[in-house]
């Protein structure tokens, strides 16, 4: 009986801890949360050679074009805005990309140009031989000697001077009535000859006639140009000197044919010359010269400086900056350098923050002192690119950003071959052909591979040898190849 209870018990025991086992499982079952999906794969839309990137191919594998494999392109790959591309910030740290924000301000229609100091032409003084004679000494013998206001130049034998004097001093000893209307008529013509109010009257003090003349400086300056010597035979108005005053100079200054619209006669003009370094010199536009010179496209400003030290002479340098007119209104402005010509268009690259780029064009005013005025395109605030458009130049081309740009402009344009950025190590040159060790060059997707690449001979190298660390552009060229484009060593102890 006993042996048939405990049989009993232990049977009751094993279906109670069964059963208690499945409720406990279906009841942690319910409990438990949902799990969580996986993770979706990205879509891949093709596979394609980074250094062909048109060419798309359906499956992996390697390169036809180079011994890589090919690299998938997916679906999520692309920024949300086409017009967009993004680069790495480690890149855009590495390479110095510089940046500058767009303001709001009032642009003074200035000018900087370069320009030379001249003779004033205003002061010139012909000195002329009034009747005929021969130069018998002269006192000043070389052009460019300066001269004072009634420093003796020459000695002139003229006889008509000695016959008009001999004329004069007969009339005026004789004693005959109604002489006095016929004195003065020779008198007259004594000053008419060419001799001066104080010669005449040394000739009636003395009561004889010189046959010797000195002419005299009739003002102080610059013999610019001597035209007789000793000895010579000169006409009635033959020029013998010619004397430029130094009071003032020009200064001709070649103004840009887009900039002549800012320069206007009586604009003060600031001038720096490398002869007086520190010094600035004020001057004031005195004319425009109305002829363009066809070949620099460029229109000549007159500008007229005082000079009563005389220190500037012809001939000197000079920098110049002609002062306009402030503009009516504000205007958004950006650095000039930050301006990409395209042709037809102006363009500028944003800094979209979060390592993104945008290329936008641009409608541009005047330029002035470093700054240009952007009529349409960019908003004050705006983060500018100043440096290192060329790689985000080379990422937009990739992705079509630049191309897109240009998409309404119906004349043909050559197409230009994209520029990559890279480092590298030169692993072999032999002639024009280099092997480089590259580093991962990102723009393309690649990682660190040997390439060959084709080195023509208008490349400077400037003595790179095997082993060195090198920074090079490059470009697939008309033959398929890989042509460096510029190439150059990097400092010394530069990590990739």
């Amino acid at each position: 009986m006993n042996r048939l209870t405990l049989l009993l018990a232990l049977l009751v025991g094993i279906v109670i801890g069964v059963s208690s086992t499945w409720w406990l499982i279906g009841r942690g079952h319910r409990d438990m949360p949902a799990a969580s999906p996986a993770p979706t794969e990205k879509k891949i839309l093709y596979w394609y050679d980074p250094m062909v990137p048109a060419q798309h191919f359906d499956q992996p594998g390697k390169s036809p074009f180079m011994d890589m494999e090919l690299v998938p392109k997916y679906a999520s790959d692309g920024p949300a805005d086409a017009d967009t591309v993004r680069i790495e910030p480690r890149l855009v740290q590495n390479l110095g990309v510089r940046t500058a924000l767009a303001t709001r301000g009032t642009q003074v229609a200035s000018v900087r140009a370069t320009g030379t100091v001249t003779f004033d032409e205003r002061g010139v003084v012909v000195v002329q031989a009034r009747v005929a004679g021969i130069v018998e000494h002269l006192a000043v013998r070389t052009p460019l000697t300066t001269v004072t206001a009634g420093q003796p130049l020459l000695t002139l034998i003229a006889p008509e001077w000695t016959a008009a004097q001999a004329e004069y001093l007969s009339l005026r000893t004789a004693r005959s009535e109604g002489l006095d209307a016929v004195r003065a008529a020779a008198r007259q013509r004594l000053l008419l000859l060419g001799m001066s109010e104080g010669q005449i009257r040394a000739v009636e003090r003395l009561g004889r006639a010189e046959d010797r003349f000195t002419i005299v400086a009739p003002r102080a300056g610059v013999v610019s140009e001597l035209l007789v010597r000793d000895g010579a035979s000169v006409t009635a108005g033959s020029q013998l000197l010619r004397i430029n005053d130094l009071d003032t100079v020009w200064v001709n200054v070649a103004i840009p044919e887009a900039q002549t619209g800012r320069v206007a006669p009586g604009n003060a003009v600031t001038l720096e010359l490398p002869a007086f370094p520190g010094e600035s010199l004020a001057g004031t536009v005195d004319t425009l010269l109305p002829e363009l010179d066809v070949t620099t496209r460029t229109q000549s400003a007159r500008i007229v400086v005082p000079n009563p030290t005389r220190r500037l002479v012809p001939g000197m340098f000079a920098r110049v900056a002609v002062t306009g007119r402030a503009a009516d209104a504000e205007l958004v402005q950006i650095p000039t350098e930050a301006v990409i010509a395209t042709g037809a268009r102006r363009v500028v690259i944003v800094d979209a923050g979060d390592g993104r780029f945008r290329a936008q064009e641009v409608r541009v005013g005047h330029e002035s002192d470093g700054r240009t005025a952007v009529l349409d395109g960019v908003a004050e605030g705006d983060r500018i690119v100043l440096s290192g458009q060329f790689l985000i130049d080379s990422e937009a081309s990739l992705a079509g950003t630049l191309a897109r740009l240009d998409a309404s402009d119906t004349s043909p344009a050559p197409s230009t071959p994209s520029r990559y950025s890279a480092d590298g190590t030169v692993k072999r040159i032999d002639g024009s052909t280099w092997s480089i060790a590259t580093d991962a060059i990102p723009a393309l997707e690649m990682g660190e591979m040997t390439m060959t690449f084709v080195r023509p001979e208008t490349v400077p190298v400037d003595g790179l040898r095997v082993g060195q660390r090198v920074r090079f552009t490059f470009v697939r060229n008309a033959d398929d190849a890989f042509e460096i484009a510029t190439i150059a060593a990097l400092p010394a102890g530069a990590t990739p």
